[in-house]
């Protein structure tokens, strides 16, 4: 009776602790399956909110590239105007001196006219004089010329003949004089003719002048907003392509965020169906808390003891984890894991023993077991639409 009642009590003592074991697996698997999830998520979170500011990007280039059309446009219609102000220019340019060599031989006629005139003058005068010496000559010597036509005449009509020769020399003179008067005020008409063309000429001059600063005014002006164009369209040009390379680095990034959710999507699943080992299960090597202080020294040695104590935690929760290797140097030599393994930082500080006493008490408490980031097996700098357990400068997931 004793060994049945004995026997019973191994029995239900053997299933309670059947069902106690099965119960801290399935809540050991819910954790990690609730923690690879909260991960899974984050990353979709960060993926949608890259796609977004992608296309908010892609709407800005779009923008960007329409005002560099207009731009173009404005600058075409300027360059056409421009174009015309240089004809405008050269037709104006040609009229000066145009009307340079006119008002030049208009000079040279008003000159030639003044000399003319002068002659013109000149002769009047003696022709004046001379007239004017022998009607002063006949006044006063009229009774010797009057004796000596009578005495050299042969007849009467002799003597009124010599009488007509001097009516019709004074006569004559007189004509002179008439003629000469007459081609001087031709002249002087003329030359008063000459100076108003020269006149209109010069104001025809200084309207062109005129015409020639105002025209060349718009030509700087039109070429200097050619040129302010041509430097808008230049710095719209490079910011357009600055946002076509921060695109392009975006889809990268995109892209990587796409393999980085599948990657941990796969791990996730792999976790859900995998088991963690005990911390008491762990065999860590002699070499691994030096390597692991220095890591720590790496990746937040500038952060303060929270956050050497979380990067520790996550070398060793990945080793608890059946989905990363099961020993320190596996976990933190695996491929592209850890930045200073790739960039030769941790094996220099391996080299010179840079890991600080914080960094060697985070390791040893790492490697006891405790976790400040509960199962987390990532962390990096924070980004955008990556939320995690913040801690310093580093989020972790």
């Amino acid at each position: 009776m004793i060994n049945s009642i004995g026997g019973v009590k191994r029995f239900i003592f053997n299933k309670l602790k059947q069902i106690i074991a099965v119960g801290i697996v399935i809540i050991t698997t819910a954790t990690i399956s609730i923690s690879a999830y909260a991960g899974i998520n984050e990353t979709k979170k960060a993926l949608e909110d890259a796609k977004q500011q992608r296309d908010e990007n892609q709407s800005e280039l779009d923008e960007t590239k329409e005002n560099i059309s207009e731009m173009n446009e404005a600058k075409q219609s300027l360059q056409s105007e421009l174009n015309t102000l240089n004809t405008q220019l050269t037709e104006v340019s040609n009229n000066l001196s145009s009307l340079e060599e006119q008002i030049d031989a208009k000079e040279q006629e008003i000159e030639t006219t003044q000399n003319n005139l002068e002659q013109a003058k000149q002769t009047e005068e003696e022709q004046y004089e001379s007239m004017k010496k022998r009607i002063q000559f006949i006044y006063e010597e009229q009774n010797f010329v009057l004796l000596e036509m009578l005495l050299s005449s042969q007849s009467f009509g002799d003597f009124l003949n010599h009488s007509n020769y001097i009516d019709a020399m004074s006569a004559y003179d007189r004509q002179q004089l008439e003629d000469y008067e007459a081609n001087r005020v031709y002249i002087e008409e003329q030359e008063a003719a000459l100076e108003t063309e020269l006149a209109e000429l010069e104001t025809y001059k200084a309207e062109q002048v005129a015409e020639q600063s105002r025209v060349s005014g718009m030509v700087s002006t039109t070429s200097n907003n050619i040129s302010q164009y041509s430097s808008s369209i230049s710095e719209a040009e490079q910011e357009a392509q600055a946002i076509e390379d921060e695109i392009a680095q975006q889809n990268a990034d995109i892209k990587a965020l796409e393999a980085q959710l599948a990657e941990e999507i796969r791990l996730s699943n792999l976790a859900a169906n995998s088991s963690w080992r005990n911390i008491s299960d762990v065999s860590f090597a002699d070499g691994d808390r030096y390597l692991l202080a220095n890591l720590i020294y790496c990746e937040a040695g500038s952060e303060p003891y929270e956050g050497k104590l979380a990067v520790g935690a996550v070398v060793v929760n990945r080793v608890l984890s059946s989905v990363y290797p099961d020993t320190v140097v596996g976990v933190i030599y695996q491929n592209k894991q850890f930045s200073p393994v790739n960039s030769g930082r941790l094996a220099l500080a391996l080299a010179e023993g840079k890991a600080t006493a914080d960094c060697y008490t985070a390791a040893d408490q790492a490697m006891s077991g405790m976790t400040n980031v509960g199962n987390c097996v990532y962390f990096r700098t924070p980004v955008e639409g990556l939320s995690g357990i913040n801690i310093g400068n580093h989020v972790f997931y």
